[in-house]
């Protein structure tokens, strides 16, 4: 769920993009951002019709569900953009986290980036697939052959490096154009119209099914805390850059995926568009309805499948950068075996990729490819990060008698224990936090046993800017 050395990729001389010439600085700031955001603009291809099936295809309460969703991603990115400003260097809830509590604490975010970038990994893949399937529906009986393949593929282009990382960032953007005219000529003249009723169940607590249903489409704050680690990556610039590239593309986050997911949700609470059938999905038949079987809806599915793939690639690049910087270097102690840092002439820890294809593979095949199977885990994991970095920023700020803005982020880190908690009654999902529990456990005992070696705070950090 991070981006490449753009900076690098580019060709940015350092001196130019610090000294702040405009232009060349302008280009490096679109490269990163819209490489950054490209995970939680994926999400907008499965959240949407998580929510709706969560809320058993009520549509009627499909748009109050995704703005409740919303807020809260404004609420987590909040506290990111003050992540930023105190550890501009990059590091995220993990550097926070060894600070505010001690070392040992830094190893619960970091177990759950390790399982939110194996089902970044998944749920992407998968809802590539689907994308394609959905385009081509003759490739149905072939969805988990050709949802490993792509995985195949995907974790074969990083053997590569970040050599092509850039595309990222155009492939986001593409979306977000092709997307802009999907809906466009959805509220203006749209080809066709569904069959969904207003709302399924009129006589349920609307309230209640609402806050039973907006936890699953959480899988929407997913990458948020991308920027703030990613930041890393810019050697080139000095702290005050660094902090407004990552304060720019937390903004930049927000007003994307806020403003495509409720435009998407109105359009399809305004075109009837509820469950797609077994060989669809929610966003591609709101597409079909705005624009039609012609080459707009042929586009909207492919650069929505392009860019899903670019976001599994880009949990291909962090995932393994994390072991790899786990694992250490000749002159700093590893937590991990020296083996997952062994790296290729392009850089890539070879070892620590195939880790990560593994256990992508293997819960591909235990969902049979279906991503919305997936879902119920995803936002699991990732709020474990989000309630420590919130609790973190607490202890800060009332170390620092900043009242105000603890309690802001009190009541932040209480939005989001609640939203972990509901994740978590529905049973499933348990296992995502059973798995980032052990995972965290072992790093911890591997690091204790290694003779505690310092640094562990900004291990996030370090595999950014490796």
């Amino acid at each position: 769920m991070t981006v490449s050395k753009s900076a690098a990729a580019m060709g940015a001389a350092p001196s130019a993009v610090a000294d702040g010439h405009g232009p060349r600085r302008s280009v490096l700031f679109f490269a990163f951002a819209f490489a950054v955001i490209a995970d939680p603009v994926s999400s907008v291809a499965y959240a949407i019709e998580a929510a709706l099936r969560a809320l058993h295809g009520d549509l009627a309460l499909l748009l109050p569900t995704m703005s409740l969703v919303i807020g809260l991603v404004v609420v987590v990115t909040v506290n990111y953009w003050q992540l930023v400003r105190r550890f501009p260097k990059g590091g995220g809830a993990a550097a926070a986290a060894g600070r505010a509590f001690g070392a040992r604490w830094t190893f619960l975010p970091i177990g759950a980036l390790v399982v939110d970038f194996v089902l970044t990994i998944g749920i992407s893949i998968a809802a590539a697939a689907s994308a394609v399937i959905a385009l081509f529906p003759g490739l149905a009986p072939l969805r988990i052959p050709m949802a490993l393949l792509l995985l195949v593929v995907v974790a074969g282009l990083t053997w590569f490096g970040h050599g092509g990382r850039l595309l990222f960032a155009f492939m986001t953007v593409a979306f977000v154009i092709i997307s802009v005219a999907v809906l466009i000529l959805g509220f203006t003249s749209p080809h066709t119209t569904g069959h969904a009723a207003p709302s399924a169940d009129p006589g349920r607590s609307a309230m209640l099914a609402i806050v039973l249903a907006f936890p699953v489409a959480m899988a929407l704050a997913t990458g948020i805390e991308a920027p703030s680690t990613a930041i890393a990556q810019l050697g080139q610039l000095d702290d005050t850059h660094r902090r407004r590239f990552g304060r720019g593309t937390l903004a930049l986050l927000v007003v994307i995926v806020g403003g495509l997911t409720l435009a998407l949700t109105a359009l399809a609470v305004q075109l009837h568009i509820g469950i797609p059938g077994t060989d669809s999905t929610q966003i591609a038949d709101i597409a079909h309805a705005a624009a039609g079987p012609g080459w707009l809806y042929s586009a909207f599915q492919l650069t929505s499948s392009l860019l899903l793939l670019a976001a599994a690639s880009s949990s291909f690049q962090a995932g393994p950068g994390l072991l790899k910087a786990l694992s250490g270097t000749p002159e700093r102690p590893g937590v991990l075996p020296p083996v997952l840092g062994r790296v290729n002439r392009h850089h890539t820890p070879y070892w620590s990729v195939v880790v990560y294809l593994a256990a992508a593979a293997l819960i591909i095949v235990a969902a049979a490819g279906q991503e919305q199977e997936l879902v119920l885990f995803y936002a699991v994991a990732v709020f474990v990060s989000f309630l420590v970095g919130l609790v973190a920023m607490a202890r800060f700020a009332r170390r620092e008698d900043k009242t105000a803005l603890a309690w802001v982020n009190a009541l932040a880190a209480v939005a989001v224990a609640f939203t972990l908690a509901v994740n978590l009654l529905r049973g499933w999902p348990m296992l995502s936090l059973v798995a980032t529990l052990l995972i965290a456990a072992g790093l911890y005992l591997r690091w204790t046993r290694a003779g505690r070696p310092t640094g562990i705070e900004d291990v996030e950090a370090r595999a950014e800017a490796a």
